[in-house]
């Protein structure tokens, strides 16, 4: 297992882990121009992707967003996009990759909204400070 910060050079692998985690969640599979749109936050550093490479292969992925958090004062990001294949869970990569992901993104602290039935997962790998809930406000 090899855990990297995923950049353009890896997009089209990515691609494959995105559109797997969209139809897991029941979501709709991104657009070529929401994909478009992806490649170039990443490529402008407004997201960063990181990832598990097993065999050579992209296996699993999330993402950190960077904003400021008076909740520690400094650096803060939401996490995002977390999605291991299925083949793969159970092995400690999840927790693996959110430790790299905190440690690599150099932020104080690390948010995710999550479904009510994800909650033990999330905090299974880390995530156990509660800050209320969180929602989306736009269309």
């Amino acid at each position: 297992m090899n855990f990297i910060e995923i950049s353009a050079e890896d997009f089209e692998e990515l691609v494959i882990l995105q559109k797997a985690y969209k139809t897991e969640i029941g979501e709709c599979l991104p657009t070529d121009g929401e994909l478009e749109s992806l490649k170039n936050a990443i490529q402008k550093e407004q997201i960063h992707f990181y990832g598990c490479r097993y065999d050579a292969a992209l296996i699993a992925c999330c993402s950190v967003c960077y904003t400021y958090s008076t909740f520690h004062y400094g650096k803060s990001g939401v996490f995002e996009d977390f999605y291991i294949q299925p083949e793969y869970r159970h092995r400690g990569i999840a927790r693996k990759l959110v430790s790299f992901a905190y440690e690599q993104s150099g932020v104080g602290s690390l948010t995710v909204g999550c479904a009510n039935c994800d909650i033990p997962m999330y905090q299974s790998i880390g995530f156990r400070i509660p800050l209320g809930n969180m929602l989306a406000f736009g269309e």
